[in-house]
């Protein structure tokens, strides 16, 4: 009797033991980045040495100040509005980022905190028109002492952001508001800086509204291909 309650005991422990082993195992898998895709087919973050100890600023287009383009349906009822959106890829691509071991910071449109930021990397995440049009675009200040830096940083965009949304670069609608971004006066500047529409909210509101962790992978991709070419304060 004693016997088979030892041996009960012992096929316990060993289950319990072998349950635990395989938890720690799946939480190293998930740091590193291992672990199946989610049903959007984005598969999780790992940590990337590049962005360690790394300081990301993201600003969420619009926030704290309007409601960016707003999108209505035939009776004039708002289906979406440009600022939601972008708070949604926002803090979808700061989780991606911070898993990836870098420092986020996320700012409001005119956040006050912008004025003589100095980061690693700025991208401002729009959103464009409700027209039905389809492609993202990007723009940096040309007027930059870091020009060739900032190349590097669109350079990226076209690297990784295009694949992953599947989106076509649409350079033809770069406009002066984007050029001109007010940030890009406000912050250091030698914090290296863009400013990315990510798509159109009328053509490429299925990806924007629908699939936004796509577009937050894009957009964490890019950022972090920008920390593996550039040092620390470079």
């Amino acid at each position: 009797m004693r016997r088979n309650t030892l041996l009960r005991l012992q096929r316990l422990l060993t289950l319990v033991s072998l349950a635990a082993l395989l938890a720690i195992l799946a939480t190293v898998a998930r740091i590193a980045g291992f672990g199946l895709p989610g049903l959007d087919g984005v598969p999780p973050q790992g940590l990337v040495p590049a962005a360690f100890d790394r300081q990301v600023a993201l600003v969420s287009g619009h926030a704290g100040f309007d409601s960016g383009a707003v999108c209505t349906d035939p009776e004039g009822n708002v289906t979406v509005t440009e600022a939601e959106v972008n708070a949604r890829i926002t803090g979808l691509a700061a989780e991606r980022l911070r898993r990836a071991g870098a420092d986020v910071l996320v700012l409001d449109e005119y956040d006050p905190r912008l004025q003589g930021l100095a980061a690693d990397v700025l991208l401002s995440l729009h959103a464009d028109s409700c027209i039905q049009a389809s492609g993202y675009k990007a723009a940096y200040p040309p007027g930059s002492p870091i020009a060739a830096t900032n190349q590097r940083l669109l350079a990226c965009l076209d690297e990784h952001y295009a694949p992953v949304t599947g989106l076509n670069l649409h350079p033809n609608t770069v406009t002066h508001d984007m050029t001109g971004y007010h940030a890009f006066n406000r912050i250091n500047p030698y914090t290296p800086a863009a400013i990315l529409e990510m798509g159109f909210l009328g053509g490429d509101q299925d990806l924007l509204v629908g699939r936004p962790r796509v577009v937050a992978r894009g957009v964490a991709d890019s950022i972090l291909c920008f920390l593996q070419q550039t040092g620390p304060g470079s």
